[in-house]
């Protein structure tokens, strides 16, 4: 499987910020927000990953991750010239995505919660379709929608719903298999001239091959598209790292973890850190390995 990192849009929420960087750069506590979903990709055992930005903001994705070698991971990147909404990430990535499913995940998005990973690896062994994330909150006008039946089959998918059907908001992670890239090209653009990721979805939906996970109690789903937002997340971050002893979405580890590099490679992306905490949590995490 493929996965694609959108790192796109103005941010314009968080001006004046990130008029001066991209807001997937702006950092999360202790840490950019892009190595949050990238971790979550990660975690699905996923490797040949696409970074989708705007042409100014690519050379410091770039500087930033480099080819992904470094981590055991091939990380190619492609220019989205203006948002033209999300579902243009699969005609933008369609030779990144070849014969394969992907996993499009946004770059402004933070999953963290028990069992995670096991459920990313089983879901990208067996989509078939289109498999959706979804996640209880309190205000689902806010969100795209998704209504599921008792026997928890997704009916419905509604894009902020006036009056919505569920509270179940569809996060920003999707499975898709390879006839996602067919399906974006007949998509109809909005009045605004973009290609809806619903649209995609409920293309799937209509042809019955649409799912829906509940992501249950436990689990916590954040993005950081507000300033609110994002100093909401950076206390959670520090929260749980804080009380824990681990790094969140410490993609070093990950890729330690998952067999991707081994631990001396481990031990030298946290030389390049310096000082900083983060560092020296790479360092220990590889003078550890394995653990006992």
């Amino acid at each position: 499987m493929k996965g694609i990192v959108l790192a796109g849009g103005s941010g314009t929420r968080l001006y004046p910020t990130s008029l001066a960087v991209s807001k997937q750069l702006i950092p999360v506590y202790d840490k950019p927000t892009i190595y949050y979903p990238l971790s979550t990709l990660m975690l699905a055992g996923i490797r040949d990953i696409l970074v989708i930005s705007s042409p100014a903001d690519l050379p410091q994705y770039r500087r930033l991750l480099g080819d992904g070698s470094a981590l055991g991971l091939d990380i190619s990147y492609a220019e989205q010239e203006r948002p033209n909404g999300l579902a243009e990430a699969f005609l933008i990535g369609a030779d990144h995505i070849g014969a394969d499913p992907v996993a499009l995940i946004l770059g402004d998005n933070i999953f963290h919660g028990p069992g995670f990973s096991p459920l990313l690896q089983k879901t990208a062994r067996d989509v078939d379709g289109c498999t959706l994330f979804g996640y209880s909150v309190t205000d689902p006008e806010r969100y795209g929608v998704g209504e599921v039946d008792a026997a928890g089959k997704l009916v419905s998918i509604e894009e902020k719903p006036a009056v919505p059907k569920s509270n179940r908001a569809i996060t920003g992670l999707y499975f898709y298999d390879n006839d996602v890239v067919d399906i974006a090209k007949n998509v109809t653009p909005s009045a605004r001239g973009e290609l809806e990721i619903t649209d995609v979805n409920l293309a799937y939906l209509a042809q019955g091959r649409a799912r829906l996970i509940e992501l249950g109690r436990g689990f916590s789903w954040l993005d950081t598209g507000t300033p609110e937002s994002l100093l909401a997340a950076g206390q959670f971050v520090h929260t749980l790292e804080s009380r824990q002893h681990v790094r969140i979405a410490c993609v070093e580890e990950i890729a330690l973890r998952m067999g991707y590099i081994d631990a001396d490679a481990c031990h030298r992306l946290g030389e390049r850190l310096g000082a900083s905490g983060y560092g020296r949590y790479v360092r220990e995490i590889a003078s550890g390995w394995p653990e006992s």
